[in-house]
């Protein structure tokens, strides 16, 4: 291409990618070697911006994603606490393996 002198759809051949991307990108670049610096300034301010926005959002998000997760904690304390537990099961100890008998035992066991 530009430094090579190797046409678009060789060039996106030889890197097995899409021939329209490659060129999109190539035009990218040119537009942007162009570009005057207030354009620069511009498209850095911009960015800035939309990376503090983002990383604003994720700051919300991840307290969000850590509020649901306790939130899920205290419930499931809350259930235990409540619910009588399952048959053949005592809350304190879990499984009951005295009342199994040795022919409803498993295969395994």
């Amino acid at each position: 291409m530009t430094e090579t002198g190797k046409p678009v759809p060789e060039v996106a051949e030889d890197l097995g990618i899409n021939e329209t991307a490659l060129a999109s990108w190539v035009s990218r670049a040119k537009r942007a070697e162009k570009a005057t610096p207030e354009d620069q300034d511009a498209l850095t301010a911009r960015l800035t911006a939309e990376n503090a926005a983002l990383k604003k959002e994720n700051k919300e998000l991840g307290m969000e994603r850590d509020v649901l997760k306790r939130c899920m904690v205290l419930w499931v304390k809350q259930l235990r606490r409540t619910r009588p537990p399952w048959p053949g099961r005592s809350a304190a100890t879990g499984p009951s393996t005295t009342s199994r008998t040795p022919s409803r035992a498993a295969p395994w066991a």
